[in-house]
């Protein structure tokens, strides 16, 4: 019961997985300091240092058993985590306490665990992406040629097919996973760069020996399963990495946050809704509500992971020389939030779109609705090729339409349009030949091939190469 005395973060509690909270914890970042202080002794042994064997297999003996409370004592007294956490390793490895962090500043296990979670981080955002586009992408394979009223400025518009709408989404969505490659593929950690960036601390350690300096660079990297390091740093590797990491996250909510509003509106429209279960209850005072809650909430939580784009780009901005210090409390929110929050979106986006409902009824009386209107420029131009003047029909559809959409309106009547234009001398057309041409079918244009050519040249190949990747699925319980 002491948690419900104190602040836990949501992400925590209701929404993202365990899979993301484990890699921010405090746990996983602790024992991997203890690597990274492992992997330093260990490859300033290899390359000559007065560090024993002995002292590496002390280090690597007590990883995953760290005195947490022992930690906590110490940075009480020294003000200063790294610090208090050598202390307490040392505390169990008194054989290898002399060269624990021999060389390295706070930055060499700070930053350098920060590209590990963050790699991992990426990893797993790469999984719940492909997930995402698997579950869309059946989605419009299904629906491929199911013709939908489509809105320019949520007007009605154009018919589309409701699996190219779904083409839209999708996208986007790889668009996305693109940028998440691309970063994985171009992520280059600290590795051990010293106090400022000249790596003098070990120039001194290794008596001038430049290449000693550089192989132990190149070393710590390869061990951390990195291909090189940041070429050239000050204390820290650029924190214009970490914008571009928060503003691949703001995209993921771009893209979440388009697709939870279309849901919004459709479900208005009660064309398509999300996943609503037997027992949910929409609203405590309405009985009746089916509110669209995830889509709500993928809403509220995308913009959250919009806004703080901002930060990673005000850290990088705000860094002064070779180093300060202000960006360390800020990273530690919003590096851990942003991924959290990610991580929370699309398990949402995952099942939204796992279980989206279509109302085929409702899609085709909008369509008979709006149809008459849409077909006009058809009726003009066959109209014309069987001798009608184009102007003059020109007009005659514009008064119709003007006074069927009056109707409409005003007197909440069927839009008659087509009993109209039958009706005007002008037209030569029966109004069964009229409704012949209101198969919605007809005004889809390419949708459907482009739906099908989407799917098969650009979904389909992606999928197969990520066809080995998987994330957990997580639960959507709140």
């Amino acid at each position: 019961m002491q948690e419900l005395d104190r602040y836990v973060s949501p992400f925590s509690t209701r929404y993202a997985s365990d899979e993301m909270q484990r890699l921010f914890s405090a746990r996983h970042r602790a024992e991997l300091w203890r690597k990274l202080w492992v992997i330093l002794a260990e490859s300033e042994m290899e390359l000559g240092l007065p560090v024993t064997r002995q002292q590496v297999d002390e280090l690597k003996a007590h990883l995953t058993d760290i005195d947490f409370d022992a930690a906590a004592a110490y940075e009480k007294t020294l003000r200063h985590d790294v610090m208090a956490h050598i202390h307490a390793y040392a505390d169990q490895c008194p054989l290898a306490a002399p060269i624990i962090h021999l060389g390295a500043t706070s930055c060499y296990v700070g930053d350098n665990a920060d590209s590990l979670i963050t790699q991992d981080a990426l990893r797993l955002i790469h999984a719940r992406l492909v997930g995402v586009i698997a579950a869309l992408r059946d989605f419009a394979a299904r629906w491929q040629s199911l013709p939908v009223l489509a809105y320019t400025h949520f007007q009605p518009a154009q018919p589309t097919t409701l699996g190219k709408r779904a083409c839209l989404w999708l996208n986007d969505l790889i668009s996305d996973l693109e940028e998440c490659e691309h970063l994985m593929a171009a992520h280059r950690p600290l590795g051990c760069k010293g106090t400022t960036g000249t790596q003098a601390s070990f120039l001194h350690l290794f008596n001038d020996n430049y290449e000693s300096v550089r192989k132990l660079d190149e070393t710590i990297v390869r061990k951390m399963g990195f291909s090189a390091s940041q070429p050239v740093t000050g204390q820290t590797y650029s924190r214009k990495w970490d914008g571009r990491v928060l503003s691949f996250l703001a995209q993921i909510g771009v893209t979440a946050h388009k697709f939870a509003a279309d849901i919004r509106l459709l479900a208005h429209e009660k064309e398509v809704e999300e996943p609503f279960e037997a027992s949910q209850v929409g609203s405590s005072a309405m009985p009746y509500k089916r509110n669209p809650m995830r889509c709500e909430r993928m809403s509220g939580l995308s913009r959250h992971l919009i806004l703080n784009a901002e930060n990673g780009l005000m850290t990088a901005a705000e860094q002064w020389l070779e180093r300060t210090l202000d960006d360390s409390a800020n990273r530690r929110v919003s590096l851990s939030e942003g991924f959290l929050c990610a991580d929370a979106v699309l398990a949402l986006f995952l099942n939204i779109a796992s279980g989206l409902v279509v109302h085929e009824k409702v899609i085709r009386r909008h369509l008979t609705d709006e149809l008459p209107f849409m077909a006009t420029e058809n009726l003009l131009m066959e109209a014309v090729q069987q001798g009608g003047d184009r102007q003059q029909l020109h007009e005659r559809i514009r008064v119709q339409s003007m006074l069927a959409g009056r109707r409409v309106k005003d007197e909440g009547a069927p839009p008659a349009l087509l009993e109209a234009l039958a009706e005007d001398d002008a037209f030569p057309f029966t109004l069964s030949e009229l409704q012949e041409r209101l198969d919605p079918a007809l005004y889809t244009g390419c949708a459907a091939q482009q739906t099908e050519a989407f799917l098969r040249d650009t979904v389909d190949p992606l999928l197969a190469r990520c066809r080995n990747e998987s994330a957990p699925v997580r639960e959507i319980d709140l």
